[in-house]
């Protein structure tokens, strides 16, 4: 148990919708407050999307995500990812297109394709009451949606993020998705050791439970032997999901784009409240919370000032 651990802050995503919570982040102005909020209650990571200002929808457009980024930097030094997970309707070319164009230290890479459906969302939002009209459909169409990330889009995206030095963190939402990294880790194309996060409880992907993230952790050691991994858990399954990967030796994610919620019932004002609990969850567990430099260092990441923003 003697390690630092490092926490990632999610903030916004292209899951949640604004008539879930009026404290989601919309506007750049919104996703830049949250980020640095993160940054200052502990997180050494912030993971960016971006969305429409006038409506609070996932945007793919690449000033979007420039804006919000440039930001975040002006403000602090926490080690700014980027989605190409993007958000579902967004074609493979809008997902990594902010890659070449930002060359950030760190983006997501999801490491194969499953059903991802947000559709149950749909009742969520009725409840609350709609405040955009995009929402229903939005969150109605992933019922017919396939997360598609084949073997010729992994080595596409991994052969773009080698080219400007932008270190891949590897979404694992199933456990087959480890076999793919150890693929091309094989044949050359991943560089080792690899930077995993488990994401869980996504209705298409891995259930949320403590056996199936022991089942993971014990695949990838198998299969990749050496690597850095985290863990990310959706909704409910937050906070007790990363609690056990923090006994297990993980790293943790936490975020509003994960889960909306600091306790049943109790909406998270932003994700700098939830950095905050799991900070201090780790921290009675006897864990140091890794700084921002210790976590650059531990990922071999480039550094800020070879980023394109």
């Amino acid at each position: 148990m003697a390690k630092k651990i490092w926490i990632t802050a999610a903030i916004t995503g292209g899951i949640h919708t604004p008539s879930m919570s009026p404290y989601l982040p919309q506007t750049p102005k919104q996703i830049v407050e949250d980020a640095v909020g993160a940054y200052e209650a502990g997180a050494a990571v912030v993971h960016i999307h971006a969305r429409m200002t006038e409506n609070g929808k996932p945007s793919a457009e690449i000033s979007d995500i420039k804006e919000i980024v440039q930001a975040i930097k002006k403000r602090c030094n926490v080690i700014i990812g980027i989605t190409t997970g993007g958000a579902p309707g967004m074609t493979l070319e809008q997902r990594i297109a902010p890659i070449p164009a930002l060359k950030p230290e760190i983006a997501s890479l999801n490491a194969g394709s499953i059903n991802f459906v947000i559709s149950p969302g749909a009742d969520v939002v009725r409840k609350k009451g709609v405040k955009y009209e995009w929402e229903i459909p939005y969150l109605e169409s992933s019922y017919d949606f396939v997360f598609a990330n084949s073997f010729k889009v992994l080595e596409q995206y991994c052969l773009t993020m080698n080219d400007v030095c932008t270190r891949p963190e590897f979404e694992v939402y199933d456990v087959a998705m480890i076999n793919n990294i150890a693929y091309f880790i094989n044949r050359g194309i991943i560089k080792t050791p690899p930077y995993i996060q488990f994401v869980m409880g996504i209705l298409g992907g891995i259930p949320a439970t403590v056996d199936n993230l022991v089942y993971l952790v014990k695949t990838a050691r198998e299969q990749l032997v050496d690597f850095h991994w985290s863990v990310a858990a959706a909704g409910k399954f937050q906070f007790p999901i990363i609690a056990a990967a923090l006994a297990m030796g993980g790293n943790v994610r936490v975020g509003l784009e994960d889960n909306l919620y600091v306790r049943p019932k109790v909406l998270a004002k932003s994700s700098a409240e939830q950095v905050i609990q799991i900070k201090e969850i780790a921290e009675r567990m006897g864990l140091e919370i890794a700084t921002v430099e210790e976590t650059r260092a531990i990922l071999n990441l480039k550094g800020t000032n070879k980023t394109s923003f």
